[in-house]
Protein backbone atom coordinates (compact mmCIF):
# COMPACT_ATOMS: atom_id res chain seq x y z
CA UNK A 1 0.00 0.00 0.00
CA UNK A 2 2.76 2.04 0.68
CA UNK A 3 4.56 1.27 -2.58
CA UNK A 4 1.58 2.35 -4.04
CA UNK A 5 1.43 5.56 -2.80
CA UNK A 6 4.52 6.69 -3.52
CA UNK A 7 4.31 5.63 -7.23
CA UNK A 8 0.98 7.65 -7.40
CA UNK A 9 2.85 10.60 -5.66
CA UNK A 10 5.56 10.61 -8.38
CA UNK A 11 3.53 9.55 -11.67
CA UNK A 12 0.74 12.77 -10.89
CA UNK A 13 2.99 15.82 -11.57
CA UNK A 14 3.98 14.03 -14.51
CA UNK A 15 0.48 13.24 -16.15
CA UNK A 16 -0.71 16.57 -15.15
CA UNK A 17 1.81 18.46 -16.91
CA UNK A 18 1.93 16.18 -19.78
CA UNK A 19 -1.96 16.76 -19.56
CA UNK A 20 -1.38 20.52 -19.76
CA UNK A 21 0.50 20.42 -22.48
CA UNK A 22 -1.50 18.42 -24.27
CA UNK A 23 -4.32 21.23 -24.15
CA UNK A 24 -2.41 23.47 -25.02
CA UNK A 25 -1.54 22.15 -28.46
CA UNK A 26 2.09 21.56 -27.46
CA UNK A 27 4.52 18.48 -28.03
CA UNK A 28 6.24 17.33 -25.44
CA UNK A 29 10.41 18.11 -25.42
CA UNK A 30 11.58 14.52 -26.41
CA UNK A 31 8.92 14.01 -28.90
CA UNK A 32 9.56 17.59 -29.90
CA UNK A 33 13.46 17.40 -30.55
CA UNK A 34 12.72 13.96 -32.14
CA UNK A 35 10.43 15.89 -34.65
CA UNK A 36 12.97 18.43 -35.19
CA UNK A 37 15.60 15.30 -36.27
CA UNK A 38 13.69 13.84 -38.29
CA UNK A 39 11.75 16.69 -40.46
CA UNK A 40 13.53 17.22 -44.08
CA UNK A 41 11.98 20.85 -43.32
CA UNK A 42 14.18 21.77 -40.65
CA UNK A 43 18.04 20.49 -41.05
CA UNK A 44 19.49 20.46 -38.20
CA UNK A 45 22.13 23.59 -38.21
CA UNK A 46 26.04 22.37 -37.86
CA UNK A 47 28.20 24.54 -35.52
CA UNK A 48 31.31 25.19 -37.88
CA UNK A 49 32.76 28.25 -35.61
CA UNK A 50 34.65 26.23 -33.72
CA UNK A 51 36.65 24.23 -36.73
CA UNK A 52 37.52 28.02 -38.31
CA UNK A 53 39.28 29.78 -35.33
CA UNK A 54 40.02 26.49 -33.28
CA UNK A 55 42.86 24.05 -34.62
CA UNK A 56 43.04 20.71 -33.89
CA UNK A 57 46.25 20.26 -32.61
CA UNK A 58 49.59 22.33 -32.37
CA UNK A 59 50.34 21.08 -35.90
CA UNK A 60 47.73 23.23 -37.20
CA UNK A 61 48.91 26.22 -35.59
CA UNK A 62 51.98 26.17 -37.48
CA UNK A 63 51.03 25.33 -40.99
CA UNK A 64 50.73 29.29 -42.15
CA UNK A 65 54.25 30.23 -40.81
CA UNK A 66 55.26 27.06 -42.90
CA UNK A 67 53.54 27.84 -45.88
CA UNK A 68 54.81 31.89 -46.02
CA UNK A 69 58.34 30.48 -45.33
CA UNK A 70 57.95 28.12 -47.89
CA UNK A 71 56.66 30.68 -50.68
CA UNK A 72 59.54 33.08 -49.70
CA UNK A 73 62.50 30.64 -50.38
CA UNK A 74 59.87 29.68 -54.12
CA UNK A 75 60.20 33.50 -54.79
CA UNK A 76 64.21 33.59 -53.75
CA UNK A 77 64.38 30.48 -55.76
CA UNK A 78 62.78 31.96 -58.89
CA UNK A 79 64.69 35.16 -58.89
CA UNK A 80 67.98 33.13 -58.54
CA UNK A 81 66.65 31.69 -61.90
CA UNK A 82 65.56 34.73 -63.53
CA UNK A 83 69.52 36.19 -62.88
CA UNK A 84 70.76 33.61 -64.25
CA UNK A 85 68.93 33.57 -67.81
CA UNK A 86 70.12 35.34 -70.79
CA UNK A 87 69.04 39.31 -71.30
CA UNK A 88 66.36 37.75 -73.87
CA UNK A 89 65.43 34.46 -72.96
CA UNK A 90 61.38 33.30 -73.60
CA UNK A 91 61.71 32.18 -70.00
CA UNK A 92 61.63 34.91 -68.15
CA UNK A 93 57.81 35.82 -68.83
CA UNK A 94 56.81 32.96 -67.22
CA UNK A 95 59.16 33.54 -64.67
CA UNK A 96 58.38 36.93 -63.82
CA UNK A 97 54.59 35.95 -63.73
CA UNK A 98 54.99 32.82 -61.11
CA UNK A 99 57.41 35.60 -59.03
CA UNK A 100 54.83 38.23 -59.16
CA UNK A 101 51.71 35.42 -58.12
CA UNK A 102 53.77 34.71 -54.84
CA UNK A 103 54.12 37.96 -53.85
CA UNK A 104 50.59 38.71 -54.11
CA UNK A 105 49.74 35.02 -52.00
CA UNK A 106 51.53 36.44 -49.60
CA UNK A 107 50.34 40.01 -49.59
CA UNK A 108 53.25 42.09 -50.21
CA UNK A 109 52.60 43.13 -53.95
CA UNK A 110 51.80 46.38 -52.33
CA UNK A 111 53.97 47.15 -48.89
CA UNK A 112 52.24 47.26 -45.43
CA UNK A 113 53.04 47.88 -42.26
CA UNK A 114 53.35 44.37 -40.76
CA UNK A 115 55.08 43.53 -44.00
CA UNK A 116 58.67 41.71 -43.24
CA UNK A 117 61.73 43.46 -43.77
CA UNK A 118 62.85 40.13 -45.69
CA UNK A 119 60.00 39.92 -48.01
CA UNK A 120 59.93 43.62 -48.74
CA UNK A 121 63.54 43.33 -50.39
CA UNK A 122 62.36 39.97 -52.69
CA UNK A 123 59.07 42.03 -53.03
CA UNK A 124 61.59 45.21 -54.37
CA UNK A 125 64.22 42.81 -56.16
CA UNK A 126 61.08 41.62 -57.98
CA UNK A 127 59.58 44.39 -59.44
CA UNK A 128 63.26 46.21 -60.30
CA UNK A 129 64.45 42.84 -62.31
CA UNK A 130 61.13 43.06 -64.04
CA UNK A 131 61.32 46.73 -64.95
CA UNK A 132 65.14 46.08 -66.13
CA UNK A 133 63.51 42.96 -67.96
CA UNK A 134 61.10 45.04 -69.79
CA UNK A 135 63.94 47.54 -71.04
CA UNK A 136 66.23 44.83 -72.78
CA UNK A 137 62.89 43.75 -73.94
CA UNK A 138 62.10 47.22 -75.82
CA UNK A 139 58.73 47.52 -74.11
CA UNK A 140 58.06 50.70 -72.58
CA UNK A 141 54.60 49.88 -71.63
CA UNK A 142 55.70 47.25 -69.26
CA UNK A 143 58.42 49.57 -67.29
CA UNK A 144 56.59 52.39 -66.75
CA UNK A 145 53.94 49.59 -65.04
CA UNK A 146 57.08 48.68 -62.84
CA UNK A 147 58.18 52.08 -62.08
CA UNK A 148 55.08 53.03 -60.81
CA UNK A 149 54.25 49.54 -58.77
CA UNK A 150 58.18 50.38 -57.11
CA UNK A 151 56.61 53.87 -55.99
CA UNK A 152 55.41 52.65 -52.43
CA UNK A 153 58.81 50.28 -51.69
CA UNK A 154 60.78 53.63 -52.67
CA UNK A 155 59.03 55.89 -50.66
CA UNK A 156 59.40 53.26 -47.43
CA UNK A 157 62.30 54.78 -44.74
CA UNK A 158 65.76 52.88 -44.48
CA UNK A 159 64.28 51.31 -41.47
CA UNK A 160 61.85 49.23 -42.84
CA UNK A 161 64.48 47.02 -44.73
CA UNK A 162 66.24 45.63 -41.67
CA UNK A 163 64.93 43.13 -40.27
CA UNK A 164 66.43 43.97 -36.40
CA UNK A 165 67.27 47.52 -35.19
CA UNK A 166 70.31 47.52 -37.03
CA UNK A 167 71.20 50.04 -39.53
CA UNK A 168 70.31 48.59 -43.22
CA UNK A 169 73.41 48.26 -45.83
CA UNK A 170 73.39 51.18 -48.27
CA UNK A 171 72.28 48.06 -51.01
CA UNK A 172 69.26 46.76 -48.80
CA UNK A 173 68.00 50.57 -48.35
CA UNK A 174 68.48 51.99 -51.62
CA UNK A 175 68.57 48.89 -54.16
CA UNK A 176 68.45 49.70 -57.55
CA UNK A 177 66.69 53.11 -57.31
CA UNK A 178 68.77 55.46 -59.09
CA UNK A 179 69.07 52.89 -61.78
CA UNK A 180 65.56 52.51 -62.55
CA UNK A 181 64.61 56.28 -61.70
CA UNK A 182 67.40 57.11 -64.52
CA UNK A 183 66.02 55.12 -67.01
CA UNK A 184 62.38 56.12 -66.39
CA UNK A 185 63.60 59.93 -66.83
CA UNK A 186 65.64 58.58 -70.39
CA UNK A 187 61.93 57.24 -70.96
CA UNK A 188 60.75 60.67 -70.34
CA UNK A 189 63.43 62.34 -72.64
CA UNK A 190 62.34 60.30 -75.92
CA UNK A 191 58.72 60.79 -75.58
CA UNK A 192 59.32 64.50 -75.45
CA UNK A 193 57.18 64.60 -72.25
CA UNK A 194 60.06 67.34 -70.43
CA UNK A 195 57.53 68.69 -68.33
CA UNK A 196 57.27 65.12 -66.43
CA UNK A 197 60.85 65.46 -66.77
CA UNK A 198 61.51 68.35 -64.52
CA UNK A 199 58.29 67.75 -62.28
CA UNK A 200 60.51 64.20 -61.30
CA UNK A 201 63.87 65.89 -61.65
CA UNK A 202 62.55 68.55 -58.60
CA UNK A 203 61.22 66.12 -56.88
CA UNK A 204 64.52 63.93 -56.67
CA UNK A 205 66.38 67.31 -55.82
CA UNK A 206 64.04 67.88 -53.30
CA UNK A 207 64.20 63.94 -51.28
CA UNK A 208 68.53 64.60 -51.97
CA UNK A 209 67.93 67.53 -49.19
CA UNK A 210 70.33 69.52 -51.07
CA UNK A 211 72.97 67.50 -51.26
CA UNK A 212 72.47 67.10 -55.42
CA UNK A 213 72.81 64.56 -57.87
CA UNK A 214 75.58 65.46 -59.58
CA UNK A 215 77.48 62.63 -57.48
CA UNK A 216 74.34 59.83 -58.98
CA UNK A 217 75.63 58.73 -62.64
CA UNK A 218 72.48 57.51 -63.12
CA UNK A 219 70.14 60.50 -62.63
CA UNK A 220 73.53 62.97 -64.42
CA UNK A 221 73.35 61.51 -68.15
CA UNK A 222 69.75 61.97 -68.85
CA UNK A 223 69.99 65.45 -67.27
CA UNK A 224 73.05 66.29 -68.97
CA UNK A 225 71.22 64.99 -72.57
CA UNK A 226 68.21 66.80 -71.91
CA UNK A 227 70.58 70.06 -71.00
CA UNK A 228 72.05 69.53 -74.42
CA UNK A 229 69.34 68.83 -76.31
CA UNK A 230 67.66 71.82 -75.27
CA UNK A 231 71.05 73.56 -76.37
CA UNK A 232 70.57 71.95 -79.59
CA UNK A 233 74.31 70.49 -79.23
CA UNK A 234 73.10 67.22 -81.05
CA UNK A 235 76.45 66.14 -81.75
CA UNK A 236 77.65 66.41 -77.96
CA UNK A 237 74.65 63.96 -77.08
CA UNK A 238 75.42 61.86 -80.45
CA UNK A 239 79.20 61.39 -78.35
CA UNK A 240 78.05 60.89 -75.16
CA UNK A 241 75.17 57.96 -76.02
CA UNK A 242 77.91 56.53 -78.63
CA UNK A 243 80.92 56.68 -76.54
CA UNK A 244 81.82 55.15 -73.08
CA UNK A 245 79.33 57.63 -70.96
CA UNK A 246 76.58 55.33 -71.08
CA UNK A 247 76.00 54.20 -67.64
CA UNK A 248 74.98 50.64 -68.53
CA UNK A 249 73.21 48.31 -71.16
CA UNK A 250 69.44 49.06 -70.03
CA UNK A 251 70.71 52.85 -71.17
CA UNK A 252 72.06 51.68 -74.44
CA UNK A 253 68.41 50.61 -75.54
CA UNK A 254 66.96 54.20 -74.89
CA UNK A 255 69.80 55.85 -76.55
CA UNK A 256 68.66 53.99 -79.79
CA UNK A 257 65.76 55.05 -79.33
CA UNK A 258 66.40 58.76 -78.64
CA UNK A 259 68.64 58.89 -81.87
CA UNK A 260 65.62 58.21 -83.91
CA UNK A 261 63.72 60.64 -82.19
CA UNK A 262 66.77 63.72 -82.49
CA UNK A 263 67.26 62.32 -85.96
CA UNK A 264 63.52 63.31 -86.90
CA UNK A 265 63.66 66.57 -85.16
CA UNK A 266 66.49 67.28 -87.23
CA UNK A 267 64.94 66.19 -90.45
CA UNK A 268 61.96 68.55 -90.10
CA UNK A 269 64.39 71.49 -89.09
CA UNK A 270 65.97 70.92 -91.90
CA UNK A 271 63.01 71.26 -94.27
CA UNK A 272 62.33 74.48 -93.11
CA UNK A 273 65.37 75.83 -92.81
CA UNK A 274 66.51 75.03 -96.37
CA UNK A 275 65.55 74.19 -100.11
CA UNK A 276 68.00 71.21 -100.48
CA UNK A 277 70.95 69.63 -99.08
CA UNK A 278 74.35 67.81 -100.57
CA UNK A 279 74.41 64.57 -99.30
CA UNK A 280 77.51 64.01 -97.43
CA UNK A 281 76.68 67.11 -95.26
CA UNK A 282 72.80 65.33 -94.95
CA UNK A 283 74.78 62.30 -93.68
CA UNK A 284 76.61 64.20 -91.54
CA UNK A 285 73.73 66.69 -90.12
CA UNK A 286 71.68 63.07 -89.66
CA UNK A 287 74.26 61.48 -88.38
CA UNK A 288 73.71 58.40 -90.65
CA UNK A 289 76.46 55.90 -91.62
CA UNK A 290 76.37 55.85 -95.31
CA UNK A 291 75.78 58.01 -98.25
CA UNK A 292 73.40 54.94 -99.21
CA UNK A 293 71.55 55.49 -95.88
CA UNK A 294 71.05 59.08 -96.32
CA UNK A 295 68.92 58.26 -99.37
CA UNK A 296 66.98 55.42 -97.57
CA UNK A 297 65.90 57.96 -95.14
CA UNK A 298 65.15 60.18 -98.00
CA UNK A 299 62.56 58.51 -99.43
CA UNK A 300 61.16 57.26 -96.16
CA UNK A 301 60.67 61.41 -95.65
CA UNK A 302 59.47 61.60 -98.84
CA UNK A 303 62.49 64.18 -100.30
CA UNK A 304 63.89 64.06 -104.16
CA UNK A 305 67.28 63.07 -104.45
CA UNK A 306 68.77 64.16 -107.45
CA UNK A 307 72.06 64.91 -108.96
CA UNK A 308 73.46 64.26 -105.33
CA UNK A 309 71.10 66.85 -103.53
CA UNK A 310 68.14 65.91 -101.37
CA UNK A 311 65.61 68.41 -102.23
CA UNK A 312 63.04 68.96 -99.44
CA UNK A 313 59.25 69.76 -100.24
CA UNK A 314 57.99 72.72 -100.34
CA UNK A 315 55.45 74.19 -96.93
CA UNK A 316 52.55 74.83 -97.55
CA UNK A 317 52.43 78.53 -98.32
CA UNK A 318 55.99 78.79 -98.78
CA UNK A 319 57.77 80.12 -101.67
CA UNK A 320 61.60 79.13 -102.92
CA UNK A 321 64.36 81.00 -101.47
CA UNK A 322 67.27 81.47 -102.81
CA UNK A 323 70.62 80.95 -100.77
CA UNK A 324 71.47 84.30 -101.18
CA UNK A 325 68.28 85.17 -99.58
CA UNK A 326 68.55 83.29 -96.69
CA UNK A 327 71.88 84.40 -95.85
CA UNK A 328 70.47 87.97 -95.49
CA UNK A 329 67.90 86.48 -93.50
CA UNK A 330 70.02 84.54 -91.37
CA UNK A 331 72.30 88.29 -91.33
CA UNK A 332 69.11 90.04 -90.31
CA UNK A 333 67.83 87.69 -87.07
CA UNK A 334 72.06 87.77 -85.90
CA UNK A 335 71.78 91.76 -86.18
CA UNK A 336 68.46 91.94 -84.31
CA UNK A 337 69.93 89.18 -81.58
CA UNK A 338 72.69 91.50 -81.14
CA UNK A 339 70.95 94.62 -80.66
CA UNK A 340 69.16 93.18 -78.00
CA UNK A 341 71.77 92.03 -76.41
CA UNK A 342 73.28 95.57 -76.11
CA UNK A 343 69.85 96.88 -74.72
CA UNK A 344 69.60 94.54 -72.44
CA UNK A 345 73.71 95.59 -70.96
CA UNK A 346 72.57 99.06 -70.69
CA UNK A 347 69.56 98.01 -68.82
CA UNK A 348 71.50 96.14 -66.41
Amino acid sequence: MTMYYIQYSLSWPLNFFSTLISALGLAPFGKARQARKSSPEEPQPKCISSNLYKPKNKDAEETPHIITMTSESDLSHILAQLSSLPPHSTQTASLLSKAKLTLLHLNALIPGPNTPASLLLLARRTLETGALISIRNQNPDAFTRYYQQLQPFYELPPSSYSASNSKPSEEEAVGQRSKVTGLYLLLLLTKGDYAGFHTLLEGLEVQAMGEGLEGDVFIRYPVMLEQWLMEGQYDRVWGAMKGKGVPSEEFAVFSEVLVVTIRSEIASCSEKAYPSLPIPNAKNLLFLDSEGSVVTFAQERGWVVKDGRIYFPLQQGQDVRTEKEILVASGQVIENTIGYARELETIV
